[in-house]
């Protein structure tokens, strides 16, 4: 049996609170890496919210009119909501590759390609994690997010795309740090 012959995928037709989320990851992440759970993609959509990463900076706060968590994952603040998809990916690394940063890779090419597959072209920036596409203006905007954490060598976290959000939303943040480019 391959490592991926057990994952599990679990699709969310309403909502979910981060706060709630949070809670369903850690616990996961604990129960995967002490073997008693299967590895897990968990594809959802959060009300409104920010969420700060382990190098937040609070002068990238701008304006918190929704609800601020730290979220323990990498990166800075970055938003979610309706019209973003999220899918939090829960992978045993021990099972694959202790390379975090081949697995990034990995997040960013699988968002890349799926992207493609809807007509989308998207791509990487070296310095910039996370994938970029060109904006309706012919700028280079940021469409889908990244941030994980790894915990016992077992992932946490993982990506947001932007399919329809209310751009206004991330006007309260400077999007994981990122001040020169915007989201679409």
């Amino acid at each position: 049996m391959t490592p991926g012959d057990e994952i599990e995928l679990r699709i969310e037709d309403q909502p979910v609170p981060y706060r709630a989320a949070l809670e369903t990851m850690t616990t996961r992440n604990e129960a995967i890496a002490a073997g008693t759970a299967r590895e897990l993609i968990w594809l959802l959509e959060h009300p409104p919210v920010y969420t700060a990463g382990t190098s937040a900076d609070r002068q990238e706060l701008l304006d918190p009119r929704f609800e601020v968590v730290e979220a323990g994952r990498g990166g800075r603040y970055t938003y979610h909501g309706p019209g973003q998809r999220v899918a939090y990916v829960l992978l045993d690394l021990n099972r694959r590759s202790r390379d975090v940063r081949g697995y990034v890779h990995a997040l960013e090419g699988w968002v890349i390609d799926t992207l493609g597959d809807f007509g989308v072209e998207a791509f990487r920036r070296d310095g910039r994690i996370g994938i970029w596409t060109q904006d309706i203006d012919g700028g280079e905007a940021k469409i889908g997010a990244i941030g994980v954490r790894v915990r016992r060598w077992v992932t946490m976290h993982g990506l947001s795309v932007n399919i329809a959000p209310d751009l206004s939303h991330f006007a309260g943040i400077v999007p994981c740090g990122i001040a020169e480019y915007g989201v679409t």
